[in-house]
């Protein structure tokens, strides 16, 4: 499929915000005051713990059936107790075998999918390779969930209607994707410029997965949802967190002040939500979105908006064939 390059005046027609009435202090709830969504089918990945606990609360909560796969769902359990409507299934995304195990078991099943939230993650992770030797936030962060929209793409157009929604972050503007180096295996390994290029990914990947599923009404975002205490935090160490004002006098984990990106983990989901789900994003799609609303092209480091080399068409297109290639798997749409 070929697609051509946008000028950056292009993008930035794209990358227009709606003005949506949403904003920064907005929870996930909020976005889904008055809309039910009884008979939709959600996967939300990562969906145990963190912003991703908070989707499938909301999610749920609104009427849909949500799945939640987990590396150990036994674990995942105790977090998800109580939710009504939520299956929980077993998912490994470092595990090839097991992202096709899981999307077979789903398409067995007969479901369409309306909703696909790829939230699970890791950052700043030490050096690690999976069995092919991708490096890890690789791995994780886009591959595993690329092969698994691949996979579960029949249930995706049955839905008649579906959105993918890929959990990216204002990191990506530390690094645009390294295509000659993407596993580290020449340069030398440093974990922020790893999950900057994953997050970077994660936003390419909703640039071409819109163009191949516009016509199948399949619609794909990425979405910045905020600064925000987690568990994705866990390989960090009290230092960087006190550096990054994430830790209190009593060596408490955790922000004490909110801002416009630091915000709390219902807030930080409301976003998501909205990709996934409102109305005023019907008939639109492939962009980047951050504090409820379409976000600005900016060039400006650490400031809100997206960087051309995030949403930039020819490098969608070159990172989709290399996912192909690194996964071995053919996205038949």
């Amino acid at each position: 499929m070929e697609v051509k390059d946008m000028t950056i005046q292009n993008l930035s027609e794209l990358q227009a915000p709606i003005s949506s009435g949403f904003g920064p202090r907005t929870t996930a709830k909020e976005i889904l005051v008055g809309q039910d969504l009884t008979g939709q089918i959600a996967i939300v990945t990562g969906g145990y713990s963190g912003l991703g606990l908070e989707a499938v609360r909301a999610l749920a909560a609104a009427g849909a059936t949500v799945i939640v796969p987990a590396r150990t769902p036994e674990k995942a359990q105790a977090a998800l107790d109580g939710i009504p409507g939520v299956e929980l299934e077993r998912l490994d995304l470092m595990d090839p075998g097991s992202i096709n195990e899981f999307a077979n078991r789903f398409l067995e099943s007969g479901r369409p999918l309306h909703i696909l939230i790829n939230a699970a993650g890791i950052m700043a992770a030490p050096l690690a390779r999976d069995a092919r030797g991708i490096e890890s936030h690789l791995a994780v962060n886009h591959l595993g969930h690329f092969q698994l929209v691949a996979k579960l793409w029949p249930a995706l157009k049955k839905a008649g209607g579906a959105r993918i929604v890929s959990v990216s972050s204002r990191a990506l503007q530390l690094s645009a994707f390294n295509f000659e180096d993407p596993n580290f295996n020449v340069r030398e390994y440093d974990k922020w410029l790893a999950y900057a290029q994953s997050k970077t990914a994660n936003a390419l990947f909703a640039v071409a997965m819109d163009k191949r599923g516009e016509a199948h009404r399949v619609r794909a975002f990425s979405v910045h949802p905020g600064t925000i205490s987690t568990d994705l935090a866990r390989h960090l160490t009290d230092d960087e967190l006190r550096a990054m004002g994430a830790l209190n006098e009593l060596g408490q984990r955790g922000f004490t002040e909110y801002n416009d990106e630091i915000k709390t983990i219902e807030e930080g989901a409301a976003t998501l939500i909205w990709c996934a789900v409102h109305p005023q994003l019907d008939g639109k799609g492939g962009v980047y979105c951050e504090n409820g609303d379409i976000a600005v092209v900016t060039d400006k480091p650490y400031t809100p908006g997206v960087f051309e080399w995030a949403v930039n068409t020819a490098d969608a297109e070159r990172l989709w064939k290399l996912s192909e290639q690194l996964t071995g798997t053919e996205f038949i749409i």
